[in-house]
């Protein structure tokens, strides 16, 4: 067996090259993802007495026992497979014989791969959820250490009114916060089983029950019509992405706000030296190389973003290639966030506020000073200010 559409008809190795792309390695993060669609599939076919007993039993077994042979590393996705879907499917004929070939009965490969994706997706958003929460509780601990700290306020990068550590770490963690609910947002448009719509037209002639998969494998819903799965494919993508992208953009400006406190001039935070690197020329420099690429990090996945947004553009409806290309930028983005995320939370548990470098001067109290006059006076808010406005005249 070679590829799944093969028909034994000659095929340039530059179009096999080029049209498989980078699947044969991004797939490696799908083996278990398809795996587990295929035995959800198997067992609806003998459910609907469109496979016999013994064959789906025979296949399930197959099946299993490729996961395991994946992970002791006895076989692997080639170039020349094009993908994890027909590496699998040919790894199970060459197991248990010809009797493998039927597990592709009332599917294709375009509602396969999109399943496998839906799976990894919702694993993936549950991943950035439980490393984003970590994160809050990060920054929960730094407030509890050092919460009552003062801090100078600012707006337009000047002094304006006094904040804490606590007021600080309070806005991240909403921020955070509202990011998750961004990601369990995004779950929606991945929570739909597109199996058994096939290439977009469904099977028809073959009585499948395409809401047995989705109940095996967890779906809130089958995706209907048939036609639906295929037009609605780089939305999920796309919103995750989105949503990946604010989080990103979060967590780009607490590191501006760590690298500002960082530097000579602020000095109102210390980091150790194991989250620091050195320079190669000068001595005495410590750089806080990790908070950079996190804030840059943040540019890469909003490309991936406009790349997923691009590819998309003007499609026609049912299945496109072009998609294909959406999987490489969200992967890229998915790790680049999970890293991000992690690596945040361990600077954070690491780094401390050095309160002796902060100080907080009289002009952060004038808006105050105004309230009190408009408590103690019962002037209006405006006379006040412009009463406290003289006192800092320059």
């Amino acid at each position: 067996m070679k590829r799944l559409w093969d028909k034994g008809l000659p095929l340039d190795e530059k179009i096999l090259k080029y049209t498989a792309g980078e699947d044969h390695i991004l797939d490696h993060r799908l083996v278990s993802y398809d795996i587990k669609a295929s035995i959800a599939h198997v067992e609806m076919l003998a459910s609907c007495k469109l496979l016999e007993t013994d064959d789906s039993k025979l296949i399930i077994k197959g099946l299993i026992g490729l996961l395991k042979d994946y992970h002791d590393q006895k076989w692997s996705i080639h170039l020349e497979d094009e993908d994890v879907h027909t590496a699998i499917e040919k790894n199970l004929i060459e197991k248990i014989g010809e009797v493998g070939g039927r597990v592709h009965l009332g599917r294709s490969r375009n509602d396969q791969v999109l399943t496998a994706l839906r799976l990894y997706y919702l694993d993936a958003i549950d991943e950035i959820i439980q490393s984003t929460e970590k994160l809050c509780q990060e920054i929960r601990a730094l407030d509890d250490r050092q919460g009552s700290i003062k801090l100078p306020g600012t707006t337009h990068m000047q002094h304006a009114m006094p904040s804490s550590v606590s007021l600080w770490c309070g806005a991240y963690i909403e921020a955070f916060e509202d990011d998750i609910e961004g990601m369990i947002q995004a779950k929606r448009r991945s929570n739909k089983n597109p199996l058994g719509s096939a290439a977009g037209y469904g099977t028809p002639g073959l009585p499948i029950n395409r809401n047995i998969t989705t109940k095996k494998l967890g779906f809130e819903v089958t995706q209907e019509p048939v036609t639906a799965p295929q037009l609605s494919r780089g939305k999920a993508e796309s919103h995750l992405l989105f949503e990946l992208s604010l989080l990103m953009q979060d967590l780009g400006r607490l590191s501006s706000d760590l690298l500002l406190y960082y530097t000579q001039e602020y000095r109102y935070i210390d980091l150790p030296t194991e989250v620091t690197t050195g320079s190669s020329i000068m001595p005495q420099k410590r750089n806080p190389d990790v908070l950079e690429l996190i804030r840059a990090s943040s540019a890469t996945v909003l490309s991936c973003l406009n790349e997923s947004m691009m590819v998309m553009a003007k499609l026609p409806s049912g299945f496109q290639r072009d998609l294909q290309k959406i999987k490489a930028p969200l992967f890229r983005a998915i790790d680049d966030t999970v890293e991000s995320v992690d690596i945040m939370s361990y600077v954070i548990s690491t780094m401390k506020f050095l309160p002796q470098n902060i100080d907080l001067g009289e002009d952060l109290f004038a808006a105050e000073e105004a309230y009190k006059l408009v408590l103690s006076e019962g002037i209006s808010f405006r006379k006040a200010y412009q009463q406290i406005s003289k006192k800092y005249k320059k």
